[in-house]
């Protein structure tokens, strides 16, 4: 398959340091603050804002084996991978689409477990009139062919010798996504050692904030709350939605918050000794919540972010 000729001047692939995105490795991996700038006069696209962000070398192709609607405006995308093909929890990839020009930039929403198990990685795509995305929502079919390639600085891979750390993750709309394939890796590394017996990572508590408009559109939430009952002394999760007069649905209930996060909430969930936060949303949440951590005595360096727009 051809990949766009717009390759030849994307960023080249760099060495990553370490195997831990976070302060435990090295502060500059945590990318958003230096290349995911929005410009003044136009917002750039995915190759531009990523430019100096790690690339694996290879471009590797994979079949689209699946897909369904994760909500209104979302769809999620199962695709069969080349065995060489890994990635880290959190991180993106480059998505090529064969005779289209331009390169969409997705971060995978599943765990580096489920490939592992199965050979494949998922997607979850918003609907926009960007040409990649619209692609996907339009005329994507199973058995479709497309390339890809890993990259992103944003991720959570422990050593087994790694300090323990308890993350908070806070995520919004679609920003869920590298914070759900943190969560599925955290839940897959406590199943390895469940007991915190020496055999891996000791995991520490792991917490989810998730807004969205309405319920509707907080993608994943069965699965996170089954991860949540399934471990309720490590895992839990608040969600709020901002935009929902209608009733929550009463299995939803305990978990649900009206309203935007606020301080106080995250006050419950922050230890500047143990916790390590990785936080995905619109640029102006980021901003504010970035701010409000700060405040709450976490140093910048156990706070990694992604902007997307």
């Amino acid at each position: 398959m051809s990949v766009p000729c717009i390759l030849s001047t994307a960023a080249r692939s760099s060495t990553l340091p370490g195997t831990y995105g976070g302060l435990l490795r090295s502060r500059v991996l945590c990318p958003c603050s230096i290349t995911r700038k929005m410009s003044s006069r136009r917002q750039m696209d995915h190759l531009e804002r990523t430019a100096s962000n790690y690339r694996q070398d290879r471009v590797y192709p994979a079949r689209v084996c699946g897909i369904m609607d994760e909500s209104e405006t979302v769809k999620r995308l199962r695709l069969a991978v080349h065995p060489e093909f890994t990635f880290r929890a959190g991180q993106w990839v480059d998505f090529f689409i064969p005779g289209m020009e331009k390169v969409g930039g997705f971060s995978v929403c599943s765990s580096p477990g489920l490939l592992q198990r199965e050979g494949v990685i998922e997607l979850a795509v918003k609907y926009t009139q960007h040409p990649p995305a619209h692609w996907i929502h339009t005329r994507c079919t199973v058995d479709s062919h497309v390339a890809m390639r890993v990259g992103g600085n944003f991720f959570f891979d422990p050593l087994p010798s790694d300090p323990c750390v308890d993350l908070l993750l806070v995520a919004g709309g679609v920003g869920i996504n590298p914070l759900y394939s943190i969560l599925l890796h955290a839940a897959d590394l406590l199943r390895q050692n469940p007991a915190n017996v020496g055999r891996g990572y000791d995991i520490g508590s792991t917490h989810l904030c998730y807004s969205a408009k309405n319920a509707q559109e907080l993608l994943f939430k069965k699965t996170i709350i089954d991860v949540c009952k399934e471990f309720p002394e490590k895992f839990s999760c608040d969600f709020h939605i901002t935009a929902q007069t209608a009733d929550i649905d009463q299995e939803l209930q305990p978990y649900m918050n009206r309203g935007r996060l606020s301080e106080e909430e995250l006050r419950h969930h922050v230890d500047p000794n143990t916790t390590l936060c990785y936080l995905c949303g619109p640029p102006p949440m980021i901003e504010s919540m970035v701010q409000t951590l700060l405040s709450l005595g976490l140093s910048r360096d156990r706070i990694l972010f992604e902007k997307w727009w």
